[in-house]
């Protein structure tokens, strides 16, 4: 009997990446919290707005225009109809839409930052946001139009926009309009009060959620790549002494440290190994856990900038019910996931340009030791006709490149907008989207390397004196052997491909961790 799933809580308690994955992937329930203590403080926000409305206080983005219309004055006749305003002029987005998954992870950042309280929304917008993740309805949101400081206003948009039963949303697998789904859950559309069309547009949901995603993938990525490196070393017939534990206590980072250690486990480096064809063997075996251990290491800080935006209250301005104060700031401003994820494309990238490498001593006769041309498996009368995995190597080198091109960092590249009110931002949403790329790129790689290290293992198995695998590598290959079979005559690979990036995607074979 399947024990039931904590759920997920958005309320004073902090997040985890791994939680929001779990949301994104509709593997865990979800809970509003509702003590009264909590509802009380998040009503206090909206109730101190009504009250400096009714005083005639200035407030921006509720009393003024947006931006650098913050010095327009908007009579109080006209407070109400501002918020559609600011959703309506920002429904300009292009480009591609974002799948499912993602939009649920922006709806989760979106949500759990308006929980801090400081924003001055209802109850009623956490609840009905809340229930768009519960009900699975999904705001259709262009990933394009974000320059990641004043938030992420232009995607967000879609999500203020279908609260109030506009635009269009995904639900039970339809494209439908958000009015319509209203009518069938038997909800009114919200009416956005002042400051609540501002309060879930203006902050960082959607580079956070993207980065949530991206840190995810990236590390089961690295844990996919030492046991490919594991399988290249046999294959290779490589010396597993470059992974000696004394040898990496001269260099102690712990994440290299951690990726040699995974690769001795993996190798079983106790056990006899075979005669050696290179005292030493090219980098991209030698140095795996140098190339490997960069990523390892950065996770933990990357971990740290994802997660302390995801749980901050990251809009403006800030509304301090208790000291009864309004702060103008710029919390929206997307700075650390920008460079978070420039960072994570870069080490990522290094990835599939390590696994690259490794592919292209496989087939190539005069590196990989006595294997086959092209790792092909077809007998000696049909060979000169069999090419083996020779395109998959072409279209290795064609994704590793178009990764490696993707890294030039999106930080860099602030444009003033907005009539220069905006003159410096952050570019995060375009860090990230990029991010997720290059990971899109790097898991073919890997899927590539993976089925080309597992036909050198084979291939290596049909030798006389072959010697037995070490038992991870054995059920690794014994796994893989039930989807994916040798290749002896050539074949259209590109569904066994496809089929090994849905494993990747979904994180179908436990490694390392």
């Amino acid at each position: 009997m399947t024990t039931p799933l904590e759920p997920i809580t958005f309320g004073e308690r902090p997040l985890r990446i791994e939680d929001v994955l779990a949301l994104a992937n509709r593997q865990v329930p979800t809970r509003l919290q509702d003590d009264t203590a909590y509802r009380q403080r998040i009503a206090k926000g909206a109730q101190f707005l009504d009250s400096l409305l009714d005083k005639e206080g200035v407030i921006y983005g509720v009393t003024t225009g947006y931006g650098d219309s913050c010095v327009v004055a908007v009579p109080l006749e006209h407070v109400e109809a501002l918020p559609r305003h600011l959703y309506t002029f920002h429904g300009c987005g292009l480009g591609k839409l974002l799948d499912a998954q993602a939009t649920r992870a922006v709806l989760a950042a979106r949500l759990q930052s308006l929980c801090h309280g400081v924003s001055g929304v209802r109850v009623e917008l956490l609840e009905r946001l809340h229930a768009f993740l519960e009900n699975d309805v999904l705001p259709l949101i262009p990933e394009e139009g974000s320059v990641g400081a004043s938030g992420d206003l232009t995607p967000l948009s879609y999500v203020a926009a279908t609260l109030s039963g506009e635009r269009e949303v995904l639900f039970r697998g339809e494209r439908r309009p958000a009015a319509e789904v209203h009518r069938e859950l038997g909800w009114e559309p919200l009416v956005l009060r002042p400051k609540e069309a501002l309060a879930l547009m203006n902050g960082t949901a959607v580079m956070t959620g993207l980065a949530c995603l991206a840190f995810a993938r990236a590390d089961y990525l690295l844990q996919l790549a030492t046991r490919i490196t594991a399988l290249n070393v046999v294959a290779l017939q490589g010396n597993p002494e470059h992974f000696d534990e004394r040898l990496f206590a001269a260099k102690p980072h712990p994440g290299q440290m951690q990726v040699a250690a995974w690769l001795r486990k993996d190798l079983a480096i106790d056990a006899p190994t075979a005669p050696l064809h290179r005292l030493q063997d090219r980098y991209s075996l030698r140095c795996a856990p140098h190339v490997l251990g960069v990523l390892a290491d950065s996770l933990n800080w990357l971990r740290s900038f994802i997660e302390i935006e995801l749980n901050s209250a990251n809009d403006n301005p800030i509304i301090d019910a208790e000291e009864e104060r309004v702060l103008h700031g710029g919390h929206f401003y997307g700075g650390h996931i920008a460079f978070a994820m420039d960072s994570l494309k870069t080490l990522v990238a290094n990835v599939a340009d390590l696994l690259d490498r490794q592919l292209a001593l496989l087939v190539d006769v005069r590196y990989n030791h006595g294997l086959p041309s092209n790792l092909s498996g077809a007998p000696a009368d049909r060979a000169m006709i069999n090419h083996g995995f020779k395109a998959v190597q072409i279209g290795t080198s064609a994704w590793t490149a178009e990764a490696l091109k993707n890294t030039m960092p999106a930080s860099v590249f602030s444009r003033s907008t907005e009539c220069h009110n905006q003159d410096k931002v952050s570019m995060g949403t375009i860090a990230a989207r990029d991010a997720i790329r290059v990971l899109e790129l790097t898991e073919q790689v890997a899927a590539a390397t993976l089925l080309a290290a597992n036909q050198g293992v084979w291939l290596r198995a049909q030798a006389e004196d072959a010697r037995p695998l070490p038992p991870a590598l054995a059920a690794m290959h014994a796994e893989l052997a039930q989807d994916f079979a040798p290749v002896i005559e050539d074949r259209a690979l590109e569904g066994e491909l496809r089929l090994c990036l849905q494993r990747i995607a979904a994180q179908h074979w436990r490694l390392h961790a």
